[in-house]
């Protein structure tokens, strides 16, 4: 098959290069996948998984790409939930060849079904913006209906996935960025926007839970607008 490999950490991007590699073969729990779209993250040719294993022993060349979307070609031994065939998208194990390549060996519980009317490059855009989202809402978070979320960078990659789930669980979103965002962040579901430049945050007044992006001076002053018992999400 055709894959992506980087082999010199020091090359960065210039150092990835169109490669033959043998077709991935599904271990215990494993499926295959066809890889119909994959994601790229800018900085992960900087994540130690990328050049070593979990023994730190080199393990290039290696495959990036941990976001995918595809079809299921082949189960490995006792694989239950999935089947040949079957559209999926998912996030590969950091540890293991990517999804920059034809075909990827994922374990099947980092994959989920994709339905039929979701483009496969949606699918592979979602996993890690979408995951940062509900873990930070609602694992850390705690969001429930009816409060209220404050969500910095609302037009950005993790902040309109944080407002589309705030919405859908039903809370009150407050969505923040610059002016030029105000109609994306709105059409998003947000049920205010905040100009962070030119408007002033405290005049949000209390809120249940901040989700933020940035740090420094935001996140201080975005703190102090938060209820008692609510939280803050950085």
């Amino acid at each position: 098959m055709k894959a992506i490999a980087v082999t010199d950490q020091a090359a960065g991007t210039a150092g990835m290069k169109l490669v033959e590699r043998p077709e991935p073969q599904p271990a215990i729990n494993d499926v295959v996948v066809q890889v119909y779209a994959s994601g790229f993250t800018w900085d992960e040719l900087t994540w130690p998984p990328m050049w070593t294993d979990r023994l730190d022993r080199d393990r290039t060349p290696s495959i990036p790409g941990h976001e995918l979307a595809g079809v299921v070609t082949a189960l490995g031994y006792g694989t239950t939930g999935l089947s040949v065939g079957q559209r999926v998208f998912g996030l590969t194990d950091w540890y293991r060849d990517g999804t920059l390549a034809e075909y990827v060996a994922v374990e099947a519980r980092n994959l989920a079904p994709l339905p039929g009317d979701v483009d496969f490059t949606v699918g592979a855009s979602l996993p890690m913006p979408g995951l940062t989202a509900w873990q930070g809402l609602f694992v850390h978070g705690h969001l429930q209906a009816g409060r209220s979320v404050l969500a910095h960078g609302a037009a950005g990659v993790v902040g309109s996935m944080v407002t589309q789930l705030a919405r859908e669980a039903g809370a009150y979103v407050i969505g923040t960025g610059r002016a030029g965002d105000r109609q994306a962040v709105l059409d998003f579901g947000a049920n205010e926007f905040v100009d962070l430049e030119n408007d002033a945050l405290e005049d949000v007044g209390g809120v249940d839970l901040v989700f933020d992006i940035f740090g420094g001076d935001i996140a201080k002053r975005s703190a102090g607008l938060i209820r008692a018992g609510g939280a803050l999400v950085t």
